[in-house]
Order: C-alpha cells, then sequence, then structure tokens
C-alpha cells in the first residue's frame, strides 16, 4: 500500500481509525526509544526513522539523497509492519529480538508464529505485538554502533572495481 503523503499526520489522517489507532500506539513507542539523532518523517512512502544527512552526510547507499534508514513503520493492504532495519544489519542484534519476542507474554498469549521478514515484523493486531521488547531492542542499538554495522555491511564506497 504505497503512499505519497508529506507528512506523518497526512499519513496517520489517511488510515482507518483502527489501523490509525495502533499505528499512533506502535509509533509513541518508537519515538520514545529512538537513539539521540534519529528524525521521524515519511521516508519510502511509510513512516520513517532515520539517519539524517546532517549526521550521516553519505545518506543510504541505494539512494544518496535519502537520509540512512533505521525504521519504518506502514499499514499495508493486510497487515500493519515495523520495518527494523537497525536489526538488520547485525545477526546478534536480530537473534536476541527473536528470542525475546518469542518468549514475551504477549506474543506467548496470542498463540501465533512470529511473522517476521528479513527486517519487518507483521501484525494484524496491536494486543499481540509485544511493544516493551520492540523498544527494548531499540534502545540497545547506539546511533554509532549502527552506523558502524551499516558501513561495515555496504563495503567501501567508491572502491574501484576489480578487473576481470
Amino acid at each position: 500500500m504505497r503512499t505519497t503523503f508529506a507528512t506523518v499526520d497526512a499519513y496517520l489522517a489517511s488510515l482507518p481509525d483502527d489501523r490509525r489507532s495502533a499505528i499512533e500506539t506502535v509509533r509513541a513507542n518508537l519515538r520514545k526509544s529512538m537513539p539521540k539523532g534519529i528524525e521521524e518523517g515519511i521516508q519510502y512512502g511509510m513512516i520513517g526513522y532515520y539517519v539524517p544527512h546532517s549526521l550521516y552526510p553519505n545518506g543510504y547507499h541505494c539512494d544518496p539523497k535519502e537520509p540512512l534508514p533505521f525504521i519504518s513503520l506502514a499499514s499495508q493492504k493486510s497487515h500493519m509492519a515495523i520495518y527494523m532495519f537497525c536489526l538488520y544489519l547485525q545477526s546478534d542484534w536480530k537473534e536476541q529480538f527473536v528470542a525475546e519476542y518469542s518468549a514475551s507474554p504477549e506474543h506467548i498469549a496470542s498463540g501465533k508464529k512470529l511473522d517476521m521478514g528479513a527486517s519487518c515484523v507483521r501484525f494484524k493486531k496491536l494486543e499481540d505485538l509485544p511493544l516493551r521488547v520492540i523498544g527494548q531492542a531499540i534502545k540497545r542499538i547506539k546511533l554509532k554502533d549502527f552506523i558502524a554495522a551499516y558501513e561495515s555491511s555496504i563495503g567501501p564506497r567508491n572502491a574501484p572495481k576489480r578487473k576481470k
């Protein structure tokens, strides 16, 4: 469900009441958990939390005009999702998150399997989402460590191409 909204408020206003309420609750949890320096806005058609160019001038390697993504939050056609790019970069960060998520009372009570892709956690009902676990995972990641993990994952920029 790609959107073209210019602001987070416009994005939220476009959602049905039940989705808006859930997304606003998750958004509040994300905002209080973010490392200092992360900014909020619309990025890739979703609510995005990113490292601004003022802190990381290189931007995102896929599109350097875009700031470096940290987390995104979206209402999709058949679910809502938190895209946790911050966990994608380090397998130990993701493994700890998955273990804590799976052991959370909310997840156990839901009786559902964790619906997670490479970096996204999909959910249909807010009650099934362990917000405390998500907040803890975000708080553990220091901005300098995130940037270092990102740079390590993409390798040196503008490196000369190897001859075949």
